[in-house]
């Protein structure tokens, strides 16, 4: 297998239009290539300068989840830093976690920052939302959010051997004169669940509100950890 490593959006276009299969840290394809036969290529995206970014408002799909640190948003840094081992996370990238994985950790996280997706195409490069995202299994350039007022993730303890372990993020958007909104994230077993609820400082409120979404119909051992997470980031926000 020829691994490929692009440095420029135009050579990785080519590299797909050539067929090259994309490849992130290999954590999650190496297993299925070894049981199924390698492609002949590969292509890498981490010389690519737009995919390797770490910023407050963006975060590129080639980089690494040790890398990911707390000039993003505190959700998704602890997203990142909750993934598998310190091995794992030295060599499996955001793009992969998001769009190759069935875990997908870091996928509630950027749903409640309402973050966008640059994504790759042999012919284009174009911005659009995580659903099409995750339906189309796009190739992930970057991830680019507006930075919200706070925001928090919880990964609770999960079994061994068992579903995966269950995921809350919560943020507060809002600044200037637009109105301020409350969005949440959970992972339950493998299904992500995301609603968005105007803000009120009351959680109480803000809790009846999302009984009423899907969130509601949630074990309670979820609708708990949503509890939790909202009681805390409406309590950040009252702090200032």
């Amino acid at each position: 297998m020829q691994l490929r490593l692009p440095s420029s959006i135009s050579e990785a276009q080519r590299c797909l239009a050539e067929g090259a299969v994309p490849v992130g840290g290999a954590t999650l394809v190496w297993a299925g290539w070894q049981r199924d036969g390698f492609p002949e290529q590969a292509v890498s995206l981490r010389n690519v300068p737009e995919a390797g970014t770490v910023g407050p408002e963006e975060l590129g799909g080639a980089v690494l989840l040790n890398r990911v640190d707390a000039t993003v948003p505190e959700a998704l840094h602890r997203a990142a830093s909750g993934v598998g081992t310190g091995a794992v996370r030295r060599a499996a990238t955001v793009g992969g976690n998001i769009v190759g994985s069935t875990l997908r950790c870091l996928l509630p996280a950027a749903l409640v920052l309402d973050a966008r997706a640059t994504v790759l195409e042999p012919g284009s490069v174009y911005e659009t939302d995580l659903t099409e995202l995750l339906a189309k299994r796009h190739v992930l350039l970057a991830l680019r959010w507006r930075t919200p007022l706070v925001s928090g993730y919880r990964k609770l303890e999960g079994e061994a051997g068992g579903p995966p372990p269950l995921v809350v993020a919560a943020a507060v958007h809002g600044d200037g004169g637009s109105p301020r909104e409350l969005r949440v994230a959970v992972r339950d077993g493998y299904e992500v669940f995301s609603e968005s609820t105007p803000y009120d400082p009351d959680p109480e409120q803000v809790l009846h509100a999302l009984a009423g979404t899907d969130l509601g119909a949630l074990p309670a051992v979820a609708r708990d950890a949503v509890r939790a997470r909202v009681t805390d980031v409406l309590a950040r926000v009252a702090r200032g």
